[in-house]
């Protein structure tokens, strides 16, 4: 069915698979229900291709100009200036950004009104080898096993492109840079536990092979992928939850999951991160677990 709010819905976007703005919005406008809840109140930076991801794409955080009335915003501030970044509140916000040829939507940790106040903390695992996908499986259980011995409990996703993303849900108590800290105090555990694995070497030179645990994405006005964005990779591979016994069973990769395959998909499981907003807790008791001398 033609969306008349589309422009140039026979734009191709993705060569390689045919797959044009018309189908993106319509993805979109499938999985709205689904991925609303995770992207409600959280500033957004759009990922945007105008001729298509095989022609390069840029980032836009700001929309100052060329919105309509009725697109929400939050102001952030940044050195010198404020950033208006757009919501995505509704359904119609994200057939909105996809007329903008915003493929990936990517989101703060935090949501408006507390915007220095993340209510999710983010590990993204970045595998230097693509075709090792045992270690990078052992590492994403690594990560759930370290957390759980913190009494936290987290929720996984394929990032639609290398890795996979654990997230644990937060009660907003914290600023970013205590969420940030401790984030990073768990990426040393664990490059401590199995240094022959990972690694925090943010250089890819430094990293000598080993998969690297990004914790970078819980500072001020950092992003991640949202659940349910797609990648602009070949196959329109998208960044999907899963269970954890899909993951320790090897049945999902970082790209397991894609455009065309997801209504399928949540037609069978349904969201299965639909509990996590409402599963926030404090990291403060995580907190003081981890300054314990260990022996």
């Amino acid at each position: 069915m033609k969306n008349a709010l589309i422009s140039h819905p026979e734009k191709v976007l993705f060569p390689e698979d045919g797959i044009t703005k018309a189908e993106l919005a319509e993805y979109y406008a499938s999985v709205a229900e689904a991925m609303l809840p995770h992207l409600r109140r959280r500033p957004v930076t759009m990922e945007r291709y105008p001729s298509g991801i095989g022609s390069g794409g840029f980032l836009q955080k700001d929309v100052s100009k060329g919105f309509p009335d009725w697109l929400e915003r939050v102001e952030a501030p940044k050195r010198g200036g404020v950033v208006h970044y757009p919501l995505v509140n509704d359904a119609r916000s994200l057939e909105w950004i996809a007329n903008q040829n915003c493929v990936t939507p990517h989101v703060w940790t935090s949501r408006s009104p507390k915007l220095y106040q993340p209510d999710v903390c983010v590990f993204d695992l970045d595998p230097s080898a693509e075709d090792e996908p045992e270690a990078l499986l052992a590492a994403t259980l690594e990560v759930r096993d370290v957390l759980t011995e913190l009494d936290l409990p987290c929720w996984v996703k394929t990032s639609g492109s290398k890795g996979f993303h654990i997230v644990v849900p937060l009660d907003a108590d914290l600023g970013f840079d205590e969420v940030a800290a401790f984030a990073a105090a768990v990426g040393k555990v664990l490059a401590q536990r199995d240094p022959d694995r990972l690694t925090q070497e943010f250089s890819k030179v430094d990293r000598g092979g080993r998969i690297y645990v990004d914790t970078g994405r819980n500072g001020y006005s950092a992003t991640f992928a949202a659940a349910y964005a797609v990648r602009a990779k070949p196959g329109a591979p998208v960044s999907a939850p899963c269970t954890w016994e899909e993951i320790e069973g090897g049945k999902v990769g970082p790209r397991t999951f894609g455009l065309r395959t997801m209504a399928k998909r949540l037609a069978e499981v349904g969201d299965l991160w639909k509990d996590l907003p409402r599963r926030g807790r404090s990291l403060r008791r995580a907190i003081s677990r981890l300054e314990e001398p260990r022996g």
